[in-house]
C-alpha cells in the first residue's frame, strides 16, 4: 500500500506521491532505499519505529543486518543537515530504533502496520483462550521451531502490550526464531480473566498445564523471568515429564530476607513498595530499578506505565507484590531433574545477582551464566547476549536424564494420634473409605492403606490441604477423630510410598496432630501464599533421621 501525500518539515519538503524530497535550494537527491526510510518515519511523526520494523518494511523477505539501515540513516541525516549527536529531525533510540522528531505539517500519519511486513507479524497475532476451571488465560503462539517455549513474565503482563514496546516485540520474535513461544497472560493480568483472590503459584501452575493442553504441548521449555522463575520451578519439579528444560532470567528463591538469605528486601522495604504503587500507578513505577539502562527514556517511560496500568489494576499490584513475597522454593530447587540454565546479569538492581547464583546452586547440573548489565527486564539492555545464551543452550547443551522422582505433597491419615485406645476395624474401614473418596475429589492419587490409617499423593500442596481439612471435617460429623500429616517433597513413584522419607515425615506429623488437625510441614506451608490459609505454630520437631528439623503448622 503506497504512501500518498505530501509533508513539510524543518526547511524540507517530501511529496510522497512522487517520492521528491526539497529543500530551500531545491531538489536533494537520495538513494532509493535512504528515500523510503525517510518516508516512512516521516510518515508517523514521534513513533518509535523499531529496527526490525524499519527492515521488515525497506527489505520485506530479505535477511540483512542493520548495517544497511544504519547506512541509510546516516545518508538522510547528511542530506537533511541532521546531527546524531544533537539530532532535530531524527532521533536514534540506542538499540532500539529512530523517532522522527521534526514537527511534520500535511498528511496524516501512513498505515498503522509496517509496510511489507509478512503476515505472520506479531502484531497480528489472535489472542486466544485456555480454560482452567472457571478461569479463562489468554495466550498467543508464535513461531514453528523444534521445542516448545513457554515464556513467563514476571510480576504483572499483557499481551497485547508486549509487542507495542519495540525491545520487547523483538526479544520475542527471536525466541520464536529456535522455538514454538507459547507466551500467555497470568489469571489476574493482563486479558485473563480477573479474579476475586489471589492466585497461588499452585494455581498458575495449573494454567500453565492448560495452555499446553490447548495447544497440544507434550512437553515443553519452560522460561521465567523474575517471579516467574519460581513458578517454573515448581512446575518443573513437579511435572518433569512435561518440562523439557528450564530456563530462568533475574530470578530468586525467596522475597522476604531472612537470616539465610540476606539479599532479598525487608518486609518494611516491600511494604513500602506497595505504598508507592498505590501512590502512582499509572506512571512508570519501578522502572528505575527494572530498567536504568532506559528509564530516562520519555517513550519506553510512556509504554512502561501502560504496560502496568493495562496488566493489573493498584489494588491487584499491591496484591501480587505482597502474594510474591510469600514465594519461597529454596526446598523445591534440589528436587528439580531437568536440564536447566539460569541466567543473570551482574548489576541487577531488582533482583541481586548472588540470588541468581543461589538458586543455581541448589539445583543438580545447573549452568549458570552470568552477563554484564545493570537491566532486570531481560529485553532491555543488550539482550542478543541473553538471546545467544538461550539458543545455544537448547541447541547443543541441554541433556536430558529420565528420572521417576518428582515433587509431591504427601497426606497421611491416622486414627491413632493421642487415642488411648486402638481404633475399631469398623473405624478403620470408614477413615480408609472417607480419605479414598476426598483424595478422588481433590484430584489426588489413593497411595497405600496402612493398619490404622492412609496415605495419598498430591501434586500440589494447597489440594492436599483442602483435602485434609475435608476429610478431617468429614470425619468429624461421623464421629471419628482423626489427625492429618502434610509434607512437600521429593517422591519416587516407583517406591511403594511408605517407604520413602516424604510419606516417614507425613507419617510422623500425622502422629504429632491433635485429632481434628490438618498438620503441615514448614516446606508446605512456602509453596501455598496466595492460597488463603492461616497457620499457627506447633514448634519444631524431626521428622526423619539425619534431617534437621523444622517447624509445623496448624492449618486455621
Amino acid at each position: 500500500m503506497p504512501l500518498e501525500g505530501q509533508f513539510s518539515f524543518d526547511r524540507f519538503q517530501l511529496d510522497l506521491s512522487t517520492g521528491r524530497l526539497s529543500g530551500q535550494s531545491g531538489p536533494i537527491p537520495l538513494a532509493p532505499k535512504a528515500l523510503a526510510v525517510l518516508e516512512y518515519l516521516a510518515a508517523r511523526p514521534g513513533q518509535l519505529i523499531s529496527k526490525d520494523e524499519l527492515m521488515g518494511a525497506i527489505w520485506p523477505g530479505v535477511f540483512l543486518g542493520d548495517g544497511a539501515l544504519k547506512v541509510c540513516i546516516s545518508e538522510i541525516r547528511h542530506a537533511l543537515g541532521d546531527d546524531a549527536r544533537k539530532p532535530r529531525i531524527i532521533e536514534t533510540a540506542h538499540r532500539r530504533g529512530y523517532r522522527f522528531i521534526a514537527e511534520v505539517v500535511g498528511s496524516s500519519p501512513g498505515p498503522a502496520l509496517p509496510v511489507g511486513l509478512p503476515a505472520t507479524s506479531p502484531l497480528r497475532l489472535p489472542v486466544q483462550y485456555a480454560r482452567n476451571g472457571e478461569v479463562n488465560i489468554a495466550y498467543q503462539v508464535l513461531g514453528s521451531g523444534p521445542v516448545d517455549l513457554v515464556f513467563v513474565m514476571g510480576w504483572v503482563s499483557h499481551l497485547e502490550y508486549f509487542w507495542n514496546e519495540p525491545s520487547f516485540a523483538r526479544f520475542l520474535r527471536r525466541l520464536a526464531g529456535f522455538s514454538r513461544l507459547i507466551v500467555f497472560d497470568k489469571r489476574g493480568t493482563g486479558l485473563s480473566d480477573r479474579i476475586a483472590d489471589l492466585p497461588s503459584l499452585e494455581e498458575r501452575m495449573e494454567d500453565v498445564r492448560a495452555v499446553l493442553n490447548a495447544v497440544g504441548s507434550r512437553r515443553a521449555v519452560l522460561l521465567g523471568v523474575s517471579e516467574g522463575g519460581p513458578m517454573c520451578s515448581l512446575f518443573a519439579a513437579t511435572y518433569p515429564e512435561q518440562t523439557e528444560a528450564l530456563i530462568m532470567i533475574g530470578t530468586y528463591a525467596r522475597r522476604l530476607r531472612a537470616a539465610d538469605y540476606p539479599w532479598a528486601p525487608t518486609h518494611e522495604e516491600r511494604e513500602a513498595f506497595c505504598r508507592d504503587i498505590l501512590e502512582h500507578w499509572g506512571g512508570p513505577v519501578g522502572i528505575e530499578t527494572r530498567a536504568p539502562s532506559v528509564a530516562a527514556d520519555p517513550a519506553f517511560r510512556e509504554w512502561w506505565a501502560a504496560y502496568l496500568r493495562m496488566g493489573a489494576s493498584p489494588a491487584a499490584a499491591v496484591a501480587l507484590t505482597r502474594m510474591n513475597a510469600q514465594i519461597d522454593v529454596r526446598h523445591v530447587l534440589p528436587t528439580i531433574r531437568v536440564p536447566t540454565l539460569v541466567l543473570h546479569r551482574t548489576g541487577d538492581r531488582c533482583l541481586l545477582v548472588e540470588e541468581g547464583r543461589y538458586v543455581a546452586s541448589l539445583i543438580p547440573g545447573a549452568r549458570f551464566v552470568e552477563l554484564p548489565g545493570d537491566d532486570h527486564l531481560p529485553f532491555v539492555g543488550d539482550q542478543d547476549a541473553l538471546l545467544d545464551e538461550i539458543e545455544r543452550f537448547l541447541k547443543f547443551e541441554r541433556v536430558r536424564a529420565e528420572s521417576n522422582r518428582v515433587l509431591a505433597t504427601i497426606l497421611c491419615a491416622t486414627l491413632s494420634g493421642s487415642r488411648p485406645d486402638r481404633p475399631t476395624a469398623s473405624e478403620i474401614d470408614r477413615l480408609q473409605a472417607l480419605v479414598a473418596a476426598q483424595t478422588q475429589r481433590f484430584r489426588g492419587r489413593d497411595l497405600r492403606r496402612t493398619g490404622e490409617g492412609a496415605f495419598s499423593a498430591f501434586d500440589g500442596p494447597a489440594r492436599a490441604i483442602r483435602c485434609g481439612r475435608a476429610i478431617v471435617d468429614e470425619a468429624s460429623h461421623l464421629g471419628i477423630a482423626l489427625g492429618i500429616g502434610l509434607h512437600t517433597g521429593e517422591w519416587d513413584t516407583l517406591r511403594a510410598v511408605g517407604e520413602g522419607p516424604v510419606a516417614a515425615a507425613a507419617a510422623r506429623i500425622a502422629a504429632l496432630a491433635r485429632p481434628g488437625d490438618v498438620l503441615v510441614s514448614r516446606t508446605a506451608v512456602d509453596l501455598v501464599g496466595g492460597s488463603g490459609f492461616e497457620f499457627s505454630d506447633r514448634g519444631t520437631h524431626g521428622l526423619t533421621a539425619g534431617e534437621e528439623a523444622q517447624p509445623l503448622f496448624a492449618v486455621g
